[in-house]
């Protein structure tokens, strides 16, 4: 593991060199795609390897790869982390325990374009527990866009037939799914709430290996109950991406997207998630992308665009 590590440290080191625009937009791209094979890995092992056990060996390898970067700064900021521990706790279960392996569960039961178009909509979901939780105000420009961001994950989780919410006949694994991104959304929200003086190094460490935790026992009752795995190239290899690839690589790619060109355009590219993700389904799987999710992509984009466009003259709902 430690020469992958030292290469990822050059990856890093490469990056924090002075980019142009272009540069910066590879690097979300890069990010965008790593991500997007999580998706891929979640639907292709789905008879393969259980998805608790799936996410327990994703983040055993984070820990491993991360451990040598991130080492230093835990031990510094022990006396921190012990006087915000329950604060790391909540946030560990939220991003770690449950968000991926809420993916793998609806990897199960449903496609890699619907994974990834749900995915995208974590932002609208910020919106609406702002406005629960903390009381925020509502725009003219987020209310349209939570009804466009709705109304395009209604027609995807009922296959484009409204009456199947009458039925509630839809995949269950779109379900897990939703979930998963209002577990990332409360999970985001949380993050903006990082004590100031904790390292990213040691949050990101202290998480891992306290998320890892809190989902052994889980793993091992799914050992228990589940038929033995056979640990082959295949699942191996892919355990290995997720957990150096979609785990590290990519958000090293993705911090420094947003170093060089902002969070928002950086949002741009990640917002083509479904089309790296449909690409990729189709090319190793053979899933059809069809002009439903195309029309849902663009609900859901239009959404979370138009809702991010406010100013202060726009009207607010009390």
């Amino acid at each position: 593991m430690l020469p992958l590590a030292s290469q990822i440290q050059k990856v890093a080191l490469l990056a924090d060199r002075p980019q142009n625009t272009l540069t910066g937009y590879l690097f979300a791209i890069g990010a965008t795609a790593l991500w997007s094979g999580n998706f891929l890995i979640a639907r292709g092992l789905n008879d393969s390897i259980p998805p608790i056990s799936l996410a327990f060996w994703r983040w055993v390898v984070a820990v491993i790869v991360f451990l040598p970067f991130a080492w230093k700064p835990l031990m510094a900021d022990r006396a921190i982390l012990k006087m915000h521990l329950p604060y790391l706790a909540v946030t560990a279960l939220l991003g770690i325990t449950f968000f991926n392996t809420l993916i793998y569960f609806a990897g199960q039961t449903t496609t890699v374009i619907n994974l990834s178009l749900i995915a995208i909509t974590f932002p609208i979901f910020i919106v609406l527990l702002a406005r629960f939780l903390f009381r925020e105000l509502l725009t003219l420009n987020k209310l349209i866009g939570i009804s466009l961001v709705v109304t395009g994950v209604i027609f995807l989780v009922t296959d484009g037939d409204m009456s199947k919410l009458l039925n509630i006949s839809f995949a269950i694994g779109d379900i897990w799914m939703l979930c998963a991104a209002i577990v990332f959304a409360v999970y985001s929200i949380l993050l903006k709430s990082k004590p100031a003086r904790l390292s990213i190094g040691a949050l990101q460490l202290s998480t891992f290996i306290l998320g890892l935790a809190f989902l052994f026992p889980f793993f091992i009752w799914e050992w228990m109950v589940s038929a033995p795995v056979v640990y082959d190239t295949k699942i191996v290899g892919s355990i290995f991406y997720v957990g150096v690839f979609a785990s590290l690589a990519a958000f090293v790619l993705w911090n420094k997207a947003i170093a060089v060109v902002g969070p928002a355009k950086a949002a741009m590219i990640y917002y083509s998630l479904p089309l790296f993700s449909g690409f990729l389904a189709y090319l190793f799987l053979g899933e059809e992308i069809r002009s439903l999710h195309m029309v849902c992509l663009g609900l859901i984009i239009s959404g979370i665009f138009i809702s991010n466009r406010d100013n202060p003259q726009n009207n607010q709902i009390d």
